[in-house]
């Protein structure tokens, strides 16, 4: 299991929200591409990156900044947030991200995921995002009546690389992640799973690995790194014990 730290952008700076909410914002840091550095030196070995205002608008709203990231940085890094169209995320390829997070389009508009999984193949990641199993588009602004497994399962069969599974009440709320959930979801799939909301310590991270062989091989970290209530190097050690 890998330990993936995040970077959500807002407005050009890092930033964490509580449940999704734009108006819950924290500011953590005003150069992205310093705090991409600092997650890197402290063991992280592929950076998850969000452009918040891009999720909300629909359309990329934080490129320079996500530009000095990648060009920050020597680990591999995944992007998400208001990519709704293959000429997007071509672009963001030629950028220099390693690959594209699809959300809000890959419930409406499946056949783009399909079509991306074919020209980009390896390089394109679906975001499920879920309240109470069912999956929430939009910015987490709207629960639709389709359940996460049964979307999962549909972008398994077009190819995509990963599912990042997050549980939108756990999110930014350091109450630990919603662990039956994502190993239920794991186990109906047989491409891998990132678990996203909630991390909270380091208990949470074991939690996690103990769930690991029904095919959760990753998990994403924000606001626990940044208030120093999970340690990223203590995370990353932990999860290479036994390796």
């Amino acid at each position: 299991m890998i330990i993936l730290p995040a970077i959500d952008l807002k407005n050009g700076r890092c930033v964490r929200l509580e449940q999704g909410l734009m108006e819950k914002d924290t500011v953590y840091h005003d150069d992205p591409a310093a705090q991409a550095r600092i997650w890197q030196e402290q063991g992280g070995e592929l950076l998850h990156i969000v452009d918040l205002d891009g999720a909300f608008a629909g359309v990329p709203k934080n490129r320079e900044a996500i530009k000095a990231i990648v060009e920050a940085i020597d680990i591999p890094s995944e992007l998400g947030g208001g990519i709704r169209d293959l000429a997007t995320i071509e672009a963001y390829l030629e950028l220099g991200v390693d690959r594209v997070i699809l959300g809000t389009v890959a419930k409406e508009n499946p056949g783009l995921v399909e079509e991306a999984c074919r020209k980009f193949p390896g390089r394109i990641v679906v975001g499920i995002d879920a309240k109470d199993g069912l999956v929430a588009v939009r910015g987490w602004a709207d629960v639709t009546e389709k359940r996460a497994s049964e979307m999962a399962r549909e972008m398994e069969g077009f190819g995509v690389e990963a599912i990042i599974y997050t549980d939108i009440a756990r999110d930014g709320m350091m109450q630990g992640p919603n662990i039956e959930a994502t190993r239920q979801l794991a186990e109906s799939i047989n491409i891998p799973v990132i678990a996203s909301g909630g991390v909270s310590s380091l208990r949470d991270i074991e939690n996690l690995l103990a769930i690991e062989s029904s095919g959760v091989v990753g998990v994403i970290t924000g606001k626990a790194i940044y208030t120093g209530a999970l340690d990223l190097r203590e995370a990353v050690a932990l999860t290479k014990k036994g390796r």
